[in-house]
């Protein structure tokens, strides 16, 4: 992959040198090293026969540009010379070049600059100790470490090309950018001075303040703090870290959206969301995540999965999460606990979770259903289950029918994540099949109870009904199974849903 990546570096950069550049070369002749002045110059055989020995304030024009430095040899037949102390090459209104050392050929046009090296342009400055400038092709490149300074930012690689013509800079080997808000490394970089967009290819780390980002690929603006991040995206911030395909960002406004094979980890809610696509506003304080969504709270015991067409999370200023809304065809499976409905709402402030339209929960033989359904949770463990309106409680007895419990509302209680007692209040009825447990012969149907109270509380151990409490009012009667039709042995509103029940992690999502 990094071979791969790297080929098409350089093949782009052969092109783009080529057309660019190369193409303007032919199209310019060499030029000629002119001295303009000079405290004291002379030929000097013992340096060579056709070198001139120039000393004190040297002034020469290099077509375009202009050399000033303290010495120079001079070779006028082979149009190069070398000039020493106080160097610097002015080309135009904003390019300054200063260095110790200069080698310059004003055939290939081609100048060598070696010791405290500094480029200047405009807002940019770049500092080495060896640096080629090309005034052909006005790329200028240094080999052995370089630093770039362009307003706020501060920039260091081993390998570096500053194309003077575009304002652009590409890094290759060890780059560190460096802002007032973050520090970032890579492999190879592009960075534009004009627009200020630094381009990052190969494996790229930004750790900030609070936040750490990895990716490789992708690109950054620097001046209005708008992010790309591309291929194997990590984010980390604070408590929570963000992993995806591809992520946009702008900060200023808050929004961010993010693609395929997305994870959220929240580490102080212990809760992990993942999805296909995912919309971000930091302003109105919500996170949006679709396409095979789901959610998954973390338990070492017994963990829940949950799935929905959509997930909503909002959270505070302090980025703590407040509330999760799955909206259509939610379905959550646990182990001891596996539920279904329509839409679903997890408050993570009161710890609740509310059912509507149509749930269904299924507690060991248990299923449970009502217009809406809400789970009180202490300790990440159900503590209370409210059935609100048409409660329904129905469980199947072996192959012998279905015990059923109905009212108008009802309250369970759960010790360690299982149902132990249920409250039932207004128009109570059951259907309860009487069975001898005597363990010394074969289990044997009793008779069929059918009771009507106001109110009832049922006893349950190992999710079975045990004991039954009416109060107020009871009306209950025993019959022999044969003396009931079919239609006697259930109560009106009877559903049984368990071909919908979800029977492992993966069935919420069937």
């Amino acid at each position: 992959m990094k071979i791969t990546m790297r080929n098409q570096l350089i093949n782009f950069f052969i092109l783009f040198f080529f057309f660019v550049f190369i193409g303007d070369a032919f199209c310019q002749q060499s030029s000629i090293i002119k001295l303009i002045k000079a405290d004291f110059w002379k030929n000097d055989k013992n340096l060579g026969e056709d070198i001139e020995r120039i000393i004190g304030n040297a002034e020469f024009e290099l077509d375009s540009a202009y050399l000033f430095c303290d010495s120079a040899y001079l070779n006028k037949k082979e149009n190069n010379i070398d000039a020493f102390g106080h160097v610097h090459i002015k080309s135009g209104d904003t390019l300054d070049i200063y260095s110790d050392l200069l080698n310059y050929d004003g055939n290939t046009r081609i100048a060598e600059l070696h010791d405290n090296v500094t480029l200047i342009d405009k807002q940019t400055t770049l500092t080495t100790n060896d640096l080629i400038y090309n005034r052909k092709t006005k790329v200028a490149n240094y080999f052995l470490g370089g630093k770039i300074v362009n307003k706020d930012n501060q920039l260091t690689s081993l390998i570096g090309y500053y194309f003077t013509k575009q304002k652009k800079f590409f890094f290759k080997d060890s780059v560190v950018l460096i802002n007032p808000d973050y520090v970032m490394t890579s492999d190879s970089l592009m960075y534009n001075t004009l627009t200020e967009i630094a381009y990052f290819q190969g494996p790229t780390n930004l750790i900030g303040e609070s936040k750490y980002v990895y990716c490789e690929d992708g690109w950054y603006n620097t001046g209005t703090d708008v992010t790309l991040l591309k291929k194997n995206v990590v984010i980390i911030d604070k408590e929570q870290t963000i992993k995806a395909d591809t992520v946009f960002y702008d900060k200023l406004s808050g929004f961010g959206e993010a693609f395929n094979n997305i994870t959220i980890i929240d580490t102080v809610q212990n809760t992990v969301a993942k999805g296909n696509y995912l919309r971000y506003n930091k302003t109105k304080e919500f996170v949006y995540l679709t396409d095979s969504a789901e959610a998954i709270f973390i338990d070492k015991k017994d963990s829940l999965f949950l799935h929905a067409d959509s997930l909503i999370i909002t959270f505070d200023s302090t980025q703590s999460t407040k509330k999760m809304f799955a909206y259509y065809k939610a379905k959550f499976y646990r182990k001891s606990l596996q539920g279904l409905c329509d839409s679903l709402i997890y408050d993570f402030v009161d710890s609740t979770i509310s059912f509507y339209n149509d749930p269904a929960i299924w507690s060991e033989e248990n299923q449970l259903t009502a217009d809406s359904i809400k789970i009180a949770i202490t300790n990440k463990m159900a503590d209370s289950l409210t059935l609100y309106n048409s409660a329904f409680i129905i469980s199947q007895n072996d192959s012998l029918g279905f015990n059923q419990i109905k009212g108008k509302n009802m309250i369970g209680h759960f010790k360690d994540n299982e149902l132990r007692k249920i409250f039932v209040s207004g128009n109570a009825e059951t259907i309860y099949y009487i069975i001898d447990e005597d363990e010394n012969k074969e289990r044997e149907l009793i008779g069929i109870n059918k009771s009507v109270s106001s109110y009832m509380i049922i006893f349950l151990n190992d999710n079975k009904v045990k004991d039954i409490l009416y109060l107020e009012n009871p009306d209950e009667t025993l019959f022999p199974e044969n003396d009931l039709s079919a239609e006697e042995k259930i109560l009106k509103g009877f559903k049984w849903l368990d071909e919908f029940r979800p029977k492992n992690k993966l069935e919420i999502f069937k």
